[in-house]
């Protein structure tokens, strides 16, 4: 019987738990990656960190090239792994992509991205979700703050804040067109929320998250904690954002022209494997949620450029 350390969705009241677990992990000396000391340090207290320099302009655009394929191989397709935008058919996001795309499979073995999620978590990972995100200009609906941690671990059985996600930047990212903001610091405390988590919860929380999400006086500390600060992660097409499982972040609406977009890969310690869901409910499918034939990533130490181009339709 695994323990649950951050019991959420059980009264009717809200309250702040401190955290229970490391943020960088006692044996990540043993995982050696390109993160500094300070870089370590920035994460530990910030929750995030933000490279805008990671891969080359050439990579960049075969990104880009991906993120075409990937649109017009779904802008019909109906499955559930596909969601779009409450209110209209515009796609908002394509899960499953680690496993549906051999661009994306290699991508999410990159060994720079995961050697820095090693070296985080002090241990091999896997991957426990990817998506790819859209945001159309004009039309791109918000998304509330959360901590994915609380849904992770209610709905999905995720014992311990042991998983950091990595948002890979397709488009670039403005001021003014939906960026993700984070309130740095809030990563150390686990809002606990009220309500209960009914079956399927995931078909209307993936539109519009309106449970698992913190009351205002929580944020509102939070926010006081950080020193009035909440981060915008901002920065060109190819910027990549890695930050921690619980650190409580949204995204405003965008109604500028410009759309934005990212690849999105949770990576989860080998040593953190999703069990029965911290709640009544049923676990979610599996392209939420990946259980069946997890095994540590072996990176891949290749360009970009020479992953092979073979975006595969469902």
């Amino acid at each position: 019987m695994v323990a649950d350390l951050y019991s959420s969705r059980i009264s009717k009241e809200a309250k702040m738990i401190r955290r229970q677990d490391d943020v960088i992990h006692k044996n990540s000396e043993l995982f050696q990656g390109p993160l500094s000391a300070e870089d370590l340090k920035t994460y530990e207290r910030n929750g995030y960190l933000l490279f805008k320099d990671l891969f080359s302009k050439e990579d960049i655009q075969v990104l880009k090239e991906e993120l075409r394929h990937v649109m017009e191989l779904n802008k019909n397709n109906n499955s559930e792994d596909v969601i779009r935008e409450p209110g209209s058919n515009e796609v908002r996001s394509i899960f499953e992509i680690h496993k549906n795309s051999e661009f994306f499979e290699r991508l999410s073995k990159n060994k720079k991205l995961v050697s820095i999620a090693q070296q985080l978590l002090g241990s091999q990972v896997y991957i426990t979700q990817s998506r790819i995100n859209f945001k159309p200009g004009f039309k791109g609906k918000e998304f509330y703050w959360h901590s994915d941690f609380e849904t992770w671990h209610v709905e999905d059985g995720m014992p311990n804040m042991r998983a950091v996600s990595c948002s890979i930047v397709l488009t670039d990212n403005h001021e003014f067109n939906g960026p993700l903001m984070l309130i740095p610091g809030s990563h150390k405390w686990y809002v606990s929320c009220s309500g209960e988590t009914p079956e399927n919860n995931y078909k209307q929380s993936l539109q519009k998250q309106e449970l698992g999400v913190p009351d205002e006086n929580s944020l509102k500390t939070l926010v006081d904690q950080a020193g009035g600060r909440i981060d915008r992660a901002t920065g060109p097409a190819g910027s990549v954002l890695f930050f921690d499982s619980n650190i409580m972040h949204a995204s405003s609406g965008n109604i500028s022209p410009f759309s934005r977009s990212n690849v999105f890969f949770v990576f989860n310690s080998i040593e953190n494997q999703l069990t029965n869901p911290f709640s009544d409910a049923n676990p979610r499918p599996e392209f939420l949620a990946n259980r069946k034939n997890i095994q540590p990533i072996k990176p891949l130490d290749e360009s970009i450029i020479s992953v092979p181009s073979l975006v595969e339709s469902k």
